[in-house]
């Protein structure tokens, strides 16, 4: 599933390709792309037609092109879902869900998801987020993020370290393989437990999470397969500087021992079993 670096690099497309544009009309070519906008897809159409998308944002996994001060459209890409800049005459797209052509004439945004995990929805905004992501933690990238905050609801937890940077409650936008990155870079094991770390360690873990994201952020992101790509259908390089996750019997690069993999939550986690003690 795209994380924050992944999701940052289509914000940022969006941004310089639809900002400021009026919509013309949208068309919904699959109901589950839309299944949690409740009112169906006349409706979602109507409401969008002739509306100015103001900026795009995003918080964590979630993007969001704000239509004014009280709603947005909101997207989640799922596991295989791509928000594209498309020409307007350009062929439809054989898994195209959803589909927003503009006043100007210039190309569509097109939502494609092979898999239909992803859905688009509209949805009234709650102090300048929409509502339904309300809920969910801000990202280490954001103003709103509170280290102080962070490291006192971490060492609150009992639980392991790698599930506790999973908790979109707690942090958003980490995901499986950024999470092992970042334990990687602070030398700890994905199942230590949370109250154990000092707030040294933590500060040194969240150095690690920007530091990984940031790096892969200037690559264009992680594309471990065609499915994740920029607006313009561009692959992200990042998997080439990947220190551990998916590198199993690998070198370390930092010790020279194999990478190990364990089952971790019906994943994968990755790590250096010298680099990264288990704990007792």
């Amino acid at each position: 599933m795209p994380e924050l670096p992944e999701v940052e690099v289509v914000r940022r497309g969006l941004a310089e390709w639809v900002a400021g544009r009026e919509i013309a009309a949208a068309e919904v070519f699959h109901p589950r792309a839309i299944r949690r906008h409740e009112p169906g897809a006349d409706e979602f159409a109507a409401r969008l037609k002739g509306r100015v998308i103001q900026e795009a944002r995003r918080r964590g996994k979630y993007l969001w092109l704000p239509l004014g001060p009280d709603d947005a459209l909101l997207a989640h890409l799922g596991m295989s879902g791509q928000l594209l800049v498309v020409q307007s005459d350009s062929p439809l797209e054989k898994h195209l869900r959803v589909r927003l052509t503009f006043a100007d004439g210039g190309p569509d945004l097109r939502f494609i998801d092979q898999r239909t995990f992803g859905h688009v929805m509209l949805t009234r905004m709650v102090d300048g987020v929409p509502e339904p992501i309300a809920h969910i933690a801000p990202d280490p990238f954001e103003d709103a993020f509170d280290d102080e905050v962070f490291a006192l609801r971490l060492r609150a937890k009992h639980t392991e370290i790698k599930r506790a940077l999973l908790d979109q409650s707690l942090i958003s936008g980490v995901g499986n393989i950024y999470a092992d990155e970042a334990l990687w870079l602070a030398k700890l094991h994905w199942a230590r437990p949370t109250h154990t770390l000092t707030r040294p360690k933590i500060a040194e873990l969240l150095a690690g999470v920007r530091q990984v994201m940031s790096a892969a952020l200037q690559q264009g992101g992680t594309s471990f397969d065609s499915l994740y790509v920029n607006v313009n259908g561009e692959s992200g390089y990042f998997e080439r500087s990947l220190e551990v996750y998916g590198r199993r019997d690998l070198p370390c690069s930092r010790c020279g021992t194999p990478i190990k993999r364990e089952a971790f939550m019906n994943r994968s986690s990755y790590f250096c079993p010298r680099c990264q003690r288990k704990p007792r």
